[in-house]
């Protein structure tokens, strides 16, 4: 129990970093980046989000105030989230401010040099003008992609969340995954804790912008990893789930 404790708290450290031999990462030998957003198939079905200046509903609130007023609200109420506010919670924790090059954009949350090793999915339950489905939040272009719409879903969002049931009572429910190789390819193995540190950010970001949105979020570290990759179509290992936070109108 002792090593189990002692390797866990190194994780914490940054130890690994005067271990890791940075002259062998695949940026230092020329390779190029990983794309900096997961490619779709030619058939997908998008849902372009509206711009901010049909944000109508989202009121300017007081940084001081957004962080005095900033709690987790687990109790969902029946109301929808109409897709403006969505939208503005989907680019307040990923979105693009500047695209700087085909392999780098600069986003509305900080990363570890840039790097952005998350992808958001949105388990869609009550959110206007969408079907009941899960998406994927395409940031590049402001965009959403559909990517399955399951039976059931409140139930299978819930069994995600180990049985915690107001992930699946949320008018939308977001599930953030990491694609590790976008770090590594600039820091190797010392990677994965600045990868936690970002979905630190970017939950954070979604907490303050609830404020804007008469919303209220509640973050989830325990979940069931392998029924959460299972769910989202992806292989647990080059892409798998890293944070989740029900969203309700409050």
């Amino acid at each position: 129990m002792d090593k189990k404790i002692k390797d866990y708290k190194y994780f914490l450290k940054d130890t690994i970093r005067k271990q890791t031999d940075f002259s062998q990462t695949a940026q230092s030998r020329g390779i190029a980046p990983p794309p900096i957003q997961k490619r779709c198939t030619a058939d997908a079905e998008k849902i372009s989000l509206p711009a901010s200046r049909e944000w109508q509903t989202i009121q300017p609130v007081p940084l001081a105030d957004a962080i005095a007023r900033r709690q987790s609200r687990r109790a969902a109420t029946k109301g929808d989230l109409q897709l403006s506010e969505l939208s503005f919670l989907l680019w307040a924790t990923q979105g693009i401010r500047q695209q700087a090059g085909p392999y780098n954009a600069l986003r509305t949350v900080p990363s570890a040099g840039c790097r952005h090793a998350m992808e958001t999915y949105i388990a869609a339950f009550r959110v206007q003008g969408l079907q009941k489905a899960i998406y994927r939040y395409l940031p590049l272009d402001h965009e959403l992609v559909k990517e399955k719409e399951p039976a059931n879903l409140e139930q299978i969002v819930t069994r995600m969340a180990m049985g915690q049931s107001f992930a699946g009572k949320s008018a939308a429910t977001f599930i953030w995954t990491t694609i590790p190789a976008r770090m590594e390819w600039r820091y190797a193995e010392a990677s994965y804790k600045v990868i936690a540190l970002d979905a630190g950010h970017v939950c954070q970001n979604l907490y303050l912008a609830c404020e804007a949105a008469g919303c209220g979020t509640c973050a989830i570290a325990a979940y069931d990893q392998e029924y959460c990759d299972k769910i989202l179509g992806i292989d647990g290992q080059q892409e798998f789930t890293i944070y989740m936070a029900p969203v309700s109108k409050i």
